[in-house]
Parts: C-alpha cells; structure tokens; sequence
C-alpha cells in the first residue's frame, strides 16, 4: 500500500471553516415506536456502557441492564455508537441521515451534536482513546472530522485514505494508544480495500507495521513479514479497550480477526461474519458480536461462544 500525503487544499477542508454549518442537519432523527425488539440478529451496533450494553436494532436502541432489555426513547436505530469507560452514561450515536447526538444520561435523553458536520451518513465514531473529550467520526464519502469538545463544534482533518488507485470511505475506526509512532497516538480504519491508519497528526495515511513506523516511511524501510488480514476483504468492524491497545479485533467477510500486537500480526478468531462486535472495556476477554443466530457472548477473547440467551449477562 502506498502512504500519500493529504491535500493541502480540498473541497472538504473548505467546508470545516464554517460554509459546512449552513448544511448541518436540524431535524432528529428517525423515530420508532414500536416496542423492544429482541431480533438482535438484525443489530447493527454495540457498545457496552459501564456494565450495562446498548444495541441499535431496526426497532430503535435498546439497553440491558444485566436483567432485561430496555428501549431508549423514540430515538431511532442509529449505525454507529461510541462509548468510554471513564465517563459512564455518556454516549455519541450517528445515523445515516448525518444526524449526531450526545447523551449524558445512559440514553435517556438526547443533545444535538452534529454542529459543523456535512449531514452526510456518520459511518463510525470513536472517543480518543485517553483524552474522551476528543471524537472522531467518519463520514461517507468526505472524510474524518474531529471534535475537541464534547461534540459541540466539529473540523476537517483529514481525507479519506487513498488505497489500491482510489478513495476509500473509512467504515469502522478506533483510537489505538500504543506506544508506536507518533507518540503513540493513532487511528486505525477499516475500508473496503483493507485497515490502514493516521497518527493524529492527520499527516499521511500508511500501512500498520511493527515499531515506529514514522521512522520506516522516513527511512524507506519495508514492512516486516506479517501475518497480515486476508488481502481484498472490507473491514467492516473494528474493536479494542483503552488499556489494552495491542489487542485489536476486526470484522471481515472471513469472520471476526484478532491482533494481539496491535494490528501487525492476526489470526481468525471465528470463521463465522458478524454484523456488530463490541469489547468490554473492564475485561477484554469478553467480547459481543451478533450474526445471523443472533447475540453471541465470549469470555475468552474469541475462542469459544455462547448464545447471549444462554450467558450470564442476560
């Protein structure tokens, strides 16, 4: 793959000096009204808050409290969502009609927090790994923007990573803080053409490679072998915990993936697709993920699964 600098000037960085807040959505979004739906086959998002876990289903959001299933509101199903372990009951969720909205009260209620953005679909979000007051989001067919407060005012910062001979839009994307790089501080996106990353400098896109990788694109060093994710699948998910950045876990067509060296080696956890993953932040063995059998619970990072119906959180 090859690194490509960004544009000095874009379409899209023109947009964050403020011409984007005359396009930003005002309307919430979708609403649903009917009640709780257990079809959790058909989720397309999880996160886990504090001990509890949020679901988006196409019957709305949906909470269980270690008892039961609660739907939040009449908020519609949202199809991105971002949680942080050092700030329970807050929660950033993104629609497909560009809408963003922050909650501070463990979806009980909603804010606005799209002031800024383009209105076009939010395909991921993530809190920076150690600074929880930074979000990001990607957003389709523009790029990554950021936000350094809470979601109240939002900016370009980068466009979308340049692989295989086109733009791809970034479909999942994490805060990775491992100690590589440029100080160690980094976004990982899965695309359609594979997982790439930028360090928050927003300098270059580039390959995921052992050690400090500014230091081998200076030197034209190539990447070690690696045991790399399959060449030509989409990275559909992507999934780690704050305190345990080196273990990275991605969704493919293949199955679900699982790094343990944050990203450069990977071996297949299960051969089986997911639609949504989601890793609890106080242990990262126990993992979520739904496919076509419905929710699915692992206790030991991947390696064996239950039926959530069947495990101890329901």
């Amino acid at each position: 793959m090859t690194a490509f600098t960004a544009r000095a000037l874009s379409r899209r960085r023109v947009l964050s000096s403020g011409l984007a807040v005359l396009g930003a959505t005002i309307l919430a979004p979708g609403f649903a009204r009917s009640g709780p739906s257990l079809a959790l086959d058909s989720a397309n998002a999880l996160a886990f808050d504090g001990s509890t876990i949020l679901a988006a289903t196409p019957d709305g959001l949906l909470r269980h409290d270690g008892k039961s299933w609660t739907k939040l509101g009449d908020v519609g199903p949202p199809n991105s969502l971002s949680t942080h372990p050092s700030r329970p009951g807050v929660i950033y969720a993104g629609w497909q009609d560009g809408s963003l909205r922050r909650s501070d009260d463990g979806g009980a209620s909603w804010t606005a927090a799209d002031a800024g953005l383009p209105g076009a679909p939010i395909l991921s979000l993530t809190m920076a790994a150690h600074a929880p007051g930074t979000l990001y989001a990607s957003i389709k067919g523009d790029g990554l923007w950021r936000s350094e407060d809470d979601g109240a005012t939002w900016a370009f910062v980068m466009d979308r990573p340049y692989l295989d001979g086109a733009e791809h839009d970034v479909l999942s994307l994490v805060s990775v803080a491992n100690e590589t790089g440029m100080g160690g501080i980094w976004l990982y996106a899965g695309t359609q053409a594979g997982l790439t990353r930028v360090p928050d400098c927003f300098c270059r896109w580039q390959d995921v490679v052992a050690g400090d990788a500014m230091d081998a694109l200076v030197a034209g060093d190539a990447p070690a072998n690696a045991e790399t994710l399959p060449v030509g699948e989409p990275v559909t998910i992507l999934a780690l915990t704050p305190d345990t950045p080196e273990r990275l876990l991605a969704a493919l067509p293949s199955g679900l993936w699982l790094s343990t060296d944050a990203g450069v080696n990977w071996a297949q956890a299960t051969p089986d697709p997911v639609t949504a993953l989601a890793v609890d932040p106080v242990d990262p063995l126990h993992v979520l993920t739904t496919d076509a059998t419905g929710l699915r619970v692992s206790r030991d990072g991947g390696t064996t699964w239950t039926s959530f119906d069947q495990s101890k959180d329901s």
